[in-house]
């Protein structure tokens, strides 16, 4: 397989499975973990995020239902089946700096060389909001990406969605979000091929004729139900087809196991085209995070150097002392014979006042300086304070 090699260097490709519930996610994950351990190459890492499995056919290396109990936090949150989903994978987000953490330790290069494993591959919920409109999608994707080839791989079912035209054009709308979402590279499995090939959805996706015309068909026997149907699904065809341009297609069998070579090496062609497009892409929003957090931190300094210049002012101290005001009549005339003095320049240090604005600009760059580190040391302390956090939540739940 040109995907892997016992003794590759190069970091593994992160596959994230997702799809809708019953496309078959779980069986896929099986199929395509037994065959990298079949295979020449090492052993994958395996990451499952469904905190609502009871079972998997797989071993994992990191299983969210080990940190998050699915159960207490439909207890304690008062939550439904899909809202305590949406919450595990919220609270698992938390110690996203752990995970890769243990990921970068065993998946990167490290000295002395050691073999690493071919791919890291994940399993997720059936909830596809999951990844569309939650933050914890953002963050784990987001993540994975900035340290390995990652690749969306999105399962859907063959016989369902080839059922009539409504429901592949929904599944094309739906992996069209988390495509645009993500931006991340794609891969389209048509999954239960053994049940029923995947040569009819590819021919809608390829020929947007073929696809109108199984529209007309539809519309033929079913007269019912208004004629709205039929040119929105037919105007959509057309909207997509640059969009399946962009996608690669297989077709595999998690039964039989029909397809996966093809799948591996679609595999390696999507970590070619986010080495190539989608990673200069990651590195140029991270930068213009950077940025961003750098001019945060520089007006967070003016604005509390500005505060204190005014306090001083205020309070009448540092190079805006005032002078203290004389008590008695006698007081009044040293006062008068020192501004006499200093008019004349008969007895003033003239460098005296220099040396003062000196040591007030010197105080101010340092405190300035101490300012800019505690905002820096603070940045670099979010992981610490997010283990906290875990820790935490981890102990609530006991």
């Amino acid at each position: 397989m040109a995907s892997s090699t016992s003794t590759s260097e190069r970091p593994p490709t992160a596959v994230i499975c997702v799809g809708m519930a019953g496309s078959g996610k779980t069986t896929f994950m099986q199929r395509i973990n037994a065959h990298l351990h079949s295979s020449e190459s090492q052993p994958p890492y395996v990451l499952n995020l469904d905190p609502a499995v009871r079972s998997v056919p797989y071993d994992s290396n990191i299983d969210i239902r080990d940190s998050i109990r699915y159960k207490e936090v439909m207890k304690q949150y008062n939550l439904g089946p899909n809202g305590a989903i949406l919450t595990s994978l919220n609270l698992f987000s938390t110690k996203i700096d752990q995970v890769m953490g243990i990921l970068e330790k065993r998946c990167l290069p490290q000295t002395p060389p050691k073999p690493l494993p071919s791919h890291i591959i994940v399993d997720t919920p059936g909830q596809i909001e999951v990844f569309v409109w939650s933050a914890s999608g953002n963050i784990l994707l987001s993540s994975l990406a900035s340290s390995f080839p990652t690749v969306l791989a999105y399962i859907i079912d063959t016989p369902r969605t080839t059922e009539n035209t409504s429901t592949f054009m929904s599944n094309m709308l739906y992996a069209i979000s988390i495509l645009y979402k993500t931006k991340l590279p794609m891969i389209l499995v048509f999954n239960k091929t053994d049940v029923k090939s995947e040569e009819q959805a590819v021919d809608w996706m390829r020929d947007f004729e073929k696809f109108q015309e199984a529209v007309r068909e539809e519309e033929e026997e079913e007269r019912e139900g208004g004629g709205y149907m039929g040119p929105l699904l037919n105007s959509m065809s057309l909207v997509l087809e640059e969009f399946y341009n962009h996608l690669s297609v297989v077709g595999v069998s998690s039964m039989t196991g029909d397809g996966i070579e093809d799948f591996f090496k679609a595999v390696e062609d999507k970590r070619t085209e986010f080495e190539k497009d989608y990673k200069p892409e990651l590195e140029r929003r991270r930068a213009e995070a950077e940025d961003q957090k750098s001019q945060i931190r520089d007006q967070e300094v003016n604005r509390m150097m500005k505060d204190m210049e005014v306090s001083s002012k205020a309070k009448g101290t540092g190079k805006y002392a005032k002078k203290d005001e004389p008590e008695t009549v006698s007081d009044m005339e040293d006062a008068e014979d020192d501004e006499d003095d200093e008019e004349s320049g008969g007895l003033v240090d003239p460098d005296g006042a220099d040396e003062e604005e000196e040591a007030n600009q010197a105080f101010e760059e340092g405190l300035k300086a101490r300012y800019e580190a505690a905002l820096r040391d603070g940045s670099a302390s979010a992981s610490a304070k997010a283990a906290s956090s875990a820790n935490y939540i981890r102990g609530s739940q006991r």
